[in-house]
């Protein structure tokens, strides 16, 4: 099954449109999550999108508060979050890249690495 494909409202559109084509199918990810539920302030959406206190700075540095809607930005705030975004997005993490086995798990036994389970005696 497919989702239906919702539209963007104009100022979002406005922001996707001036940027270059590769760019716009991030954009439209970006716009669809911070859009998914359009009458959440966007405080609890954009720390869902960004990482640390990304979101809360991006909200300070538009002049908007926590409680602003998606509706209200502007398409140069539509601009300025996918910057923020592609910025963050981008940017490695306090680990960096790390190679873990069994599919995310950081040990096969269950505890940190390089430590054991207490033996049980019989």
């Amino acid at each position: 099954m497919s989702r239906p494909v919702r539209s963007l409202p104009a100022a979002a559109a406005a922001a996707r449109d001036a940027l270059p084509a590769p760019d716009a199918a991030a954009f439209e990810r970006l716009a669809s999550s911070v859009l998914a539920s359009p009458g959440a302030a966007l405080g609890p959406v954009l720390r869902a999108q960004l990482p640390g206190v990304a979101g809360v700075r991006w909200l300070r540095t538009a002049g908007l508060a926590p409680t602003a809607r998606a509706g209200s930005l502007t398409a140069e705030q539509w601009s300025s979050l996918y910057s923020c975004w592609r910025s963050t997005a981008a940017a490695p993490t306090a680990g960096g890249t790390s190679v873990r086995r069994g599919g995310g798990r950081t040990s096969a036994h269950g505890h940190a690495p390089g430590a054991l389970a207490a033996p049980r005696w019989h």
